[in-house]
């Protein structure tokens, strides 16, 4: 059989991967870079994201090169707070903090150095046949404009904004109605400035901005442009901008790692498959960084196609399983992407009388208890009914959610659940299993996992805190089929 290829070595490319190499499927990465692109870009993950590279055995790596942030603030133009969202360093639902703040090129290092995977660098993918089988892949070497054809078992398309892949299977973009052209600029400081620990949100119609402390000597800050305005322009005038966070610092006491201009912009990929060539992370979709969720998703769709993807190269399913990525990943995008530009729009949309009006509005309802969770309701994962989804009947309803992740007794050993769990389906259970989701579980090859003091049969038991059997009771369920993603698939009901 030969390998599936993953066009892209960033990190989705890497994770997506990653989750194929450890379900035994070979693989091969191929990327234009010779080494991994060096400038920072994506500085923020969610511990679900964490919880992905936590399946790979890299979320401890992650964590010595990352640190949770304190939340975000809102400010208006003379710097003063009007609205503050806390986060805490402790572990979320997903088992991890809830925001983390990173350098990519940091964890673009720790993916190439922890990964069992091969990287074919300096290699650019010119052309790809989806309708062949095997799929061809053709690529031209760099170095000396060699051609080669690569048969693949399935291609993952995470090479970016510009994807040869999307092309190639026939995509669009859909545009959600998003563009904004910022300056982004990294820099690296040795004085330490004055930082709460989050992220700052500059709401100021003159110039919205974005100030962050990352890790150690390194801050990012972000500069919406106006109409007309330039990168050199903005570049030249680099002190002025920042002077509200650097005027007190001497100019040879910090530096520019990079600065470039962004266009954000919102938009989603009308296919996402064609035969075995598949699209993920920015060649999917494109999203506004203001929920911090861009790489995120991109980690989202590794995690969501992988155990499908090997399913189907090993004969396990049909080709039809792989129709299931677009119908439960594209909804999910789309609802993000839409919360990031609401979000946006408020926080830097206009400086007419209208948006003048709207933000002292906006202030006042982000005051109100709960305004962060529904803020944030669009990017929860809720999948929608399909194969390996039942239907809700009930908001509570737990199939299409995504399972908590306490710390569980294993034994004598404490543990988080998915390293309990290990890789693949699970049926975990706190009482009575019904017959129908006994046998789709056998057929998963799922293991049986109950909640001490268990009742029936189980491969083994786990210690709980209360946070599962909450969860089960919440969605009035005794069992939960999980899937390698740990969405649930099917429960025994109560």
């Amino acid at each position: 059989m030969p390998d599936v290829v993953v066009v892209g070595a960033g990190p989705v490319g890497m994770v997506a991967a990653g989750l194929l190499a450890q379900l035994g499927v070979p693989v091969t990465v191929l990327d234009r870079y010779s080494e991994p692109y060096p400038r920072p870009r994506a500085v923020h993950l969610d511990g679900e994201s964490v919880r992905v590279l936590q399946h790979l055995g890299l979320h401890e790596r992650f964590a010595a090169i990352s640190r949770p942030a304190a939340g975000l603030r809102l400010l208006d133009a003379e710097l003063r707070p009007f609205a503050e969202f806390r986060r805490g360093a402790a572990a979320g639902r997903a088992g991890h903090p809830d925001a983390n703040l990173f350098d990519q090129p940091d964890l673009e290092a720790v993916l190439r150095a922890g990964l069992p995977v091969a990287v074919r660098g300096g290699v650019e993918v010119t052309a790809v046949d989806p309708d062949a089988d095997p799929v061809r892949v053709t690529v031209c070497h760099r170095a000396d404009g060699r051609v080669e054809e690569i048969p693949a078992a399935a291609v993952l398309g995470c090479d970016g904004a510009g994807s040869t892949v999307r092309a190639a299977i026939g995509s669009g973009l859909r545009d959600l109605g998003f563009t904004q052209r910022w300056l982004v600029v990294d820099i690296r400081c040795a004085t330490e400035l004055d930082s709460w620990g989050g992220v700052d949100q500059v709401c100021d119609p003159r110039r919205a901005a974005t100030f962050m402390h990352l890790t150690g000597d390194r801050y990012r800050l972000e500069f919406r442009m106006r109409p007309g305005e330039t990168e050199a322009a903005l570049v030249a005038g680099l002190d002025a901008l920042t002077a509200p966070w650097l005027q007190a610092v001497p100019r040879g006491r910090w530096s520019v790692l990079r600065s470039a201009e962004y266009t954000f912009r919102a938009r989603v990929a009308d296919r996402w498959r064609r035969g075995r060539a598949l699209l993920l992370g920015d060649a999917a979709h494109l999203m506004p960084p203001f929920v911090g969720q861009g790489l995120g998703a991109g980690l989202a769709d590794a995690a969501n196609l992988a155990w499908k993807v090997a399913e189907v190269v090993r004969g396990r399913a049909g080709d039809d399983l792989l129709d299931t990525y677009q119908a439960e990943r594209a909804p999910h995008a789309a609802a993000v992407i839409r919360t990031a530009v609401l979000v946006g729009r408020a926080m830097t949309g206009g400086n007419d009388l209208l948006a003048a009006l709207r933000r002292p509005l906006a202030a006042t309802l982000l005051r109100l208890p709960g305004a962060e969770a529904r803020a944030l309701a669009g990017t929860a994962t809720r999948l929608p009914p399909g194969p390996w989804v039942d239907r809700r009947h009930r908001r509570t309803d737990l199939p299409g959610t995504v399972c908590p992740q306490p710390v569980v007794d294993l034994g004598e050993r404490r543990v988080l659940l998915d390293d309990a769990l290990g890789p693949g389906f699970a049926l975990l259970s706190d009482g009575p299993v019904d017959e129908r989701l006994h046998e789709r579980a056998r057929r998963a090859g799922a293991r049986r996992v109950a909640l001490e003091p268990a009742t029936g049969d189980a491969d083994f038991t786990i210690g709980d805190d209360g946070t599962l059997r909450s969860w089960l009771r919440r969605g009035r369920a005794t069992a939960v089929l999980l899937r390698p993603d740990r969405v649930v698939s099917a429960v025994s009901r109560r």
